[in-house]
């Protein structure tokens, strides 16, 4: 049980850290770091003054690709954790698989290829570049920068179409001026692609220069379809402003009108004999204003559904409101010491009825009751509400 909740803090330091988990969000500072240095590398190398310092940077590159495989070997050792839903063996493909694990495979494994394949050394060199797109990583760190992610994902019917408009144009453009063009430049408009060719670049309002229509009839037609390219290069980038007008706006809306609610969450461990045992979600009576908002088993959380039987060992999380009355309730803490009055005696037995309440008792890491027969001891922790003022009391705001 220690090494699985190793291997679960292990993968919680490996994704996306919040900003109170400070072993994660180290790893993801030192690891936003060498992708960069090992980007710099990449564009510095093809620098003619780079050679003496080549013999430094590629140590250091040695040594992030290290970090990159390590780091891979460590998702594959998690990625039960990442999708809990299905078996480790297809945990573990489906992210070998998914566009992260093949950025994550392809930014450190052709950097060891030309050890046993020497001959295509120049080839494998081309995968470097694939390095540059575990920046994508980075984009998933910032909120403002996931924002183009949902844009495009929210709007991906509509730039779909316009893209299938923009080629459907393109493919009739090409066609079309090929035929006009083909007879009097027949080296230039050789076939329908060269005519495609010139078709994107004009409805792209690229304009390269490189082929051109001579004849009348062309050159009108050119006038005409890039007049269209413009407004067809127009289509995709209003949808995306419009996108993230909208997307903005309606963050300003979460935050402008809702109102924010504090929640107060415990946790209870379900022992040997507690009554929650075998029982369903469903089946419990829980008092208003308590929900069961996670269980949490065997390193796994669970989400509490109505048809979920309570197991033992189970942890659940249970919230309430918290209290938002006009005063401030104060409650006391005091850890009972040595020789202290309370020690050895019942609760019941404590001449403490009038002036003080006893809410709870915390024992060895344990929360109990506070029932009449119960004894007190040496260590224990009692949380009070009282008016009158004891010996090593500590103040608890409510």
């Amino acid at each position: 049980m220690k090494a699985e909740t190793k291997k679960r803090r292990i993968f919680d330091i490996i994704q996306i850290g919040f900003d109170e988990d400070l072993e994660s969000r180290l790893f993801d500072i030192i690891l936003m770091l060498m992708i960069l240095v090992n980007l710099f590398i990449a564009f510095f190398s093809t620098f003619d003054g780079s050679e003496p310092y080549m013999g430094v940077l590629g140590i250091v590159e040695l040594i992030t690709v290290i970090a990159f495989g390590v780091e891979y070997g460590l998702r594959i050792w998690t990625a039960e954790y990442l999708y809990p839903d299905i078996s480790r063996g297809k945990a573990i493909f489906r992210y070998m698989m998914s566009f992260n694990g093949l950025i994550d495979l392809l930014s450190f494994f052709p950097y060891f290829l030309p050890v046993f394949f020497p001959a295509g050394v120049v080839a494998f060199r081309m995968f470097r570049v694939v390095r540059i797109f575990r920046l994508f990583r980075i984009n998933a760190y910032y909120d403002a920068l996931n924002v183009i992610g949902e844009v495009i994902h929210s709007k991906k019917d509509q730039i779909l179409s316009s893209i299938f408009i923009i080629l459907v144009l393109m493919m009739a453009s090409s066609l079309f001026m090929y035929s006009l063009e083909h007879g009097a430049q027949p080296e230039v408009f050789r076939n329908a692609f060269s005519g495609f060719w010139w078709a994107v670049s004009t409805l792209l309002t690229v304009g390269y220069g490189d082929i051109y229509p001579i004849t009348i009839p062309g050159r009108i037609f050119g006038i005409v379809i890039t007049f269209l390219g413009v407004g067809m290069v127009a289509i995709p980038t209003g949808i995306l402003s419009a996108g993230f007008v909208e997307q903005y706006t309606k963050l300003k809306s979460l935050d402008d009108y809702s109102i924010e609610t504090e929640l107060r969450f415990v946790r209870l461990k379900i022992e040997e004999n507690h009554p929650w045992v075998g029982r369903k979600v469903r089946e419990l009576s829980l008092p208003p204003g308590l929900l069961i908002a996670v269980i949490q088993r065997k390193g796994e959380v669970v989400v509490p559904r109505g048809e979920t039987a309570i197991l033992q060992g189970d942890q659940i999380i249970v919230g309430a409101e918290g209290y938002q009355g006009d005063a401030g309730i104060k409650l006391k803490e005091m850890i009972l010491k040595e020789h202290h009055p309370w020690a050895g005696q019942k609760i019941k037995d404590l001449d403490i009825s009038r002036q003080t309440l006893i809410l709870m008792v915390r024992r060895d890491g344990q929360l109990l009751m506070p029932g009449g027969d119960l004894k007190l001891r040496t260590g224990d922790m009692v949380l009070l509400y009282t008016k009158k003022t004891y010996r090593d009391m500590q103040t608890v705001e409510v």
